[in-house]
């Protein structure tokens, strides 16, 4: 997977690959799909929902630029495994998923293979999570039609924001908070990410 899938392509970050090498990625699948675990491909996790192919997830890592002191927020928690990833990475990692039996079982699991870094908390990911705002790194592993204002709101400057957006046609965007308080954006490429539900289809 990191040679073929990752070093193959465009991952250059040191950090994000030896983060990428040391997350089980099998254990973050249900056990039918683990031979197919480091392929690069999406796999479904249950309740509609899949865990995103590795590239996508060490892309979207990357451009984040998370730092051993940063505050991170991932929305769209899954099977945790964006989770683990940043939690080798960062500081804390603050997790939410809308889909309670998702939520439950990733908070298990986590703890189980030892990520004592992250918090995972069942809820809508679209108003972030205020309370331990503001976050270095925000990701969302789910598309909105829009960006949604809250997160930006809860950007720490200097901060990034990584997410898909878009109905059928999505495009993956970084947003950048500069230390005045304004944002830069830049779409980065085409991609398919589950809908985001919740307040975002309102």
């Amino acid at each position: 997977m990191i040679k073929e899938h990752l070093k193959g392509r465009d991952i250059t970050d040191p950090r994000v690959l030896e983060a990428m090498a040391s997350v089980p990625r099998e254990e973050f699948v249900d056990e039918p799909q683990r031979e197919a675990a480091y392929g690069d491909h999406p796999l479904p996790i249950g309740h509609g929902q899949t865990i995103s192919q590795p590239y996508i997830v060490a892309l979207m890592t990357q451009l984040a630029q998370p730092g051993p002191d940063d505050k991170a927020l991932d929305v769209g928690t899954g099977s945790g495994y964006q989770a683990a990833v940043l939690a080798e990475l960062c500081k804390h990692v603050y997790s939410i998923e809308i889909v309670e039996p998702l939520a439950d079982e990733a908070k298990k699991r986590l703890k189980r293979l030892g990520y004592e870094n992250v918090t995972v908390r069942t809820g809508d990911g679209y108003r972030g999570w205020p309370e331990h705002a503001p976050f270095d790194v925000i990701i969302l592993a789910a598309a909105p039609d829009h960006v949604p204002e809250p997160l930006i709101e809860q950007l720490a400057p200097g901060g990034r924001l990584v997410l898909p957006v878009g109905d059928t046609l999505q495009k993956l965007m970084i947003i950048e908070k500069r230390p005045d308080g304004s944002t830069t954006q830049r779409t980065i490429a085409g991609v398919a990410f589950v809908p985001m539900t919740g307040e975002a289809q309102k």
